[in-house]
């Protein structure tokens, strides 16, 4: 880890009570930056988020948002400026699923996943955009910069690539994430605004708990990826705080597959 890469930097990390979304908040809190930890409905589990990077040195809010909801996204980012000032760093992390054989998916069930997983992220990407832009133009720094002033990165899947069965609205969602992220990460790049996503595999997280804590579940698993273990949700945050790092500066509008090799066909390892 790299020790308060991120010192003083204010990150916004929606849907960062559980999961994914919490193991990225509390990463960019222990390295130093101030942290705004977005919830939908579980203010406990919010709060123990806050409550870990506080007990580590770090500094935390919680706010209350649902993504696919247009005002209460501007709330998010109104308070974020009210409380630290700027914005640095977004990841748009907030995500569900709604699972159904296609034949008997609801409207209700297509329309919930794409307002969270997909209208979410232009709301989140929409409102950090335009306050990385506003920043720029009321600076008072006379030194210039080659870096990028403002950082997104987007949570995708591996089914923004994978087809998935089942599970219809979600794989659309996150395909459609990424045709976004390169979309606006060509129209950004010109204001110094970087934008990548990530594209997790199978990940130890509560949503798929049902599958990694049954041994017959999980076996059967780990024969969708080449490298034998299912990914943890750190695994994810250090990929994600790299493509907000600096060191990552030349990178813009790609995806980072974290999937222990989950998209390399591994079922055509036998027949070559």
């Amino acid at each position: 880890m790299i020790e308060l890469a991120f010192k003083d930097q204010v990150v916004i990390v929606t849907g960062s009570s559980s999961g994914i979304g919490r193991a990225c908040a509390v990463h960019f809190g222990n390295n130093g930056a101030h942290v705004v930890v977005n919830y939908s409905s579980n203010a406990a589990e919010g709060q123990q988020v806050v409550d870990e990077i506080r007990s580590n040195g770090g500094t935390a809010i919680l706010v209350k948002a649902d993504v696919s909801k247009e005002e209460e996204v501007k709330a998010l980012f109104s308070q974020t400026i009210n409380e630290f000032g700027r914005l640095d760093i977004l990841v748009s992390n907030a995500g569900l699923q709604k699972d159904a054989p296609f034949l008997e998916m609801t409207l209700e069930q297509w329309q919930k996943v794409i307002d969270v997983n997909l209208t979410g992220q232009f709301l989140a990407c929409r409102e950090a955009a335009r306050q990385f832009i506003a920043q720029t133009k009321t600076t008072t720094e006379t030194t210039h910069s080659e870096l990028a002033v403002g950082k997104i990165v987007l949570m995708s899947s591996v089914h923004d690539v994978i087809p998935w069965a089942g599970h219809v609205n979600y794989a659309a969602s996150k395909g459609g994430i990424m045709m976004f992220m390169k979309s606006i990460s060509q129209e950004l790049a010109p204001h110094k605004i970087r934008v990548n996503s990530v594209s997790p595999g199978a990940i130890k997280t509560p949503i798929n708990q049902e599958v990694w804590s049954d041994p017959d579940k999980y076996k059967d698993l780990l024969q969708l990826i080449p490298y034998k273990r299912i990914g943890t949700a750190q695994d994810v945050a250090k990929a994600v705080a790299w493509l907000a790092s600096d060191d990552s500066d030349y990178v813009n509008g790609e995806t980072l597959y974290i999937d222990g090799g989950m998209t390399l066909y591994p079922e055509f390892a036998d027949n070559g």
